[in-house]
């Protein structure tokens, strides 16, 4: 049985050093997703899920612009890791970090900010890393956004965003 303690640490940790900096409480209905490298290496984030409605066809590009910064729920995600990670072939230490999202019409960008206030205004200058994301079609509308991880190789889990019928992919390789 794996243990899930050094990741509930750093879970709660990073909550209180991100979240401690906002103005009021974190938005009930928030979502994690995880990736365990190891039982010692972990990482998760963390995100406000966003309802598409069933008729949408017009979510991504017009509610969701295309060319600009994306906070999913108004609210950066958020990024905890205890494992030097590589995203986009960028190096990103251990620690807390905010997220953002860039949609485009043919790819999308993570962005990953040094910032940990979820409440602050998104700042170019604090970016640690842009990756560039890969993107394709769903079968079918995904009613809410959502991020999961899916292990691609011992050290790799690819992040996976899904929203309408889009889903964008980038791995996160722990070094």
């Amino acid at each position: 049985m794996r243990d899930f303690r050094p990741l509930a640490f750093l879970c709660i940790l990073g909550c209180s050093f991100a979240f401690g900096q906002s103005s009021g409480p974190t938005a009930p209905g928030a979502s994690t997703a995880t990736c365990n490298f190891t039982e010692q290496k972990q990482l998760a984030v963390n995100y406000q899920p966003v309802t598409v409605g069933k008729h949408e066809d017009d979510f991504l590009g017009h509610k969701v612009p295309y060319g600009k910064v994306w906070e999913p729920g108004k609210k950066a995600m958020t990024l905890f890791t205890n494992a030097p990670l590589t995203i986009g072939g960028s190096s990103l230490p251990v620690g807390a970090y905010t997220m953002y999202l860039i949609p485009e019409r043919k790819a999308w960008t993570l962005v990953v900010s040094k910032n940990t206030d979820v409440s602050a205004a998104y700042d170019k200058s604090k970016d640690l890393v842009r990756a560039p994301m890969e993107i394709g079609q769903l079968p079918s509308p995904e009613p809410a956004f959502s991020v999961y991880f899916a292990h691609t190789g011992p050290t790799e889990c690819t992040m996976r965003v899904d929203l309408a019928d889009t889903r964008a992919w980038v791995p996160f390789e722990q070094k």
